[in-house]
């Protein structure tokens, strides 16, 4: 299985930390916002290129690039790319 399928698979188990939301939306700007389904939503676009290295996946879309632990599937940071 690719990937990109395993994280889409496991979408229900994508979940943050109190200072990962903290993080993403001091990274992001973002406001009254839920950040885990905000990610999500980018994450499950089919635009969106997954892509793992190491012990993280990477999402990019646009602008944003969001960095997902492939073991826990906690978001770790998300931010824009320049």
């Amino acid at each position: 299985m690719e990937d990109k399928e395993i994280l889409l698979k496991n979408m229900d188990k994508i979940h943050t930390t109190q200072m990962g939301i903290g993080r993403i939306k001091r990274n992001l700007k973002l406001k009254n916002t839920d950040v885990v389904e905000y990610c999500k939503n980018l994450i499950s676009d089919k635009n969106c290129s997954i892509y793992k290295q190491g012990k993280n996946w990477y999402c990019e879309i646009e602008n944003v690039k969001i960095t997902v632990n492939s073991y826990s599937y906690t978001i770790i940071t998300a931010h824009r790319i320049k």
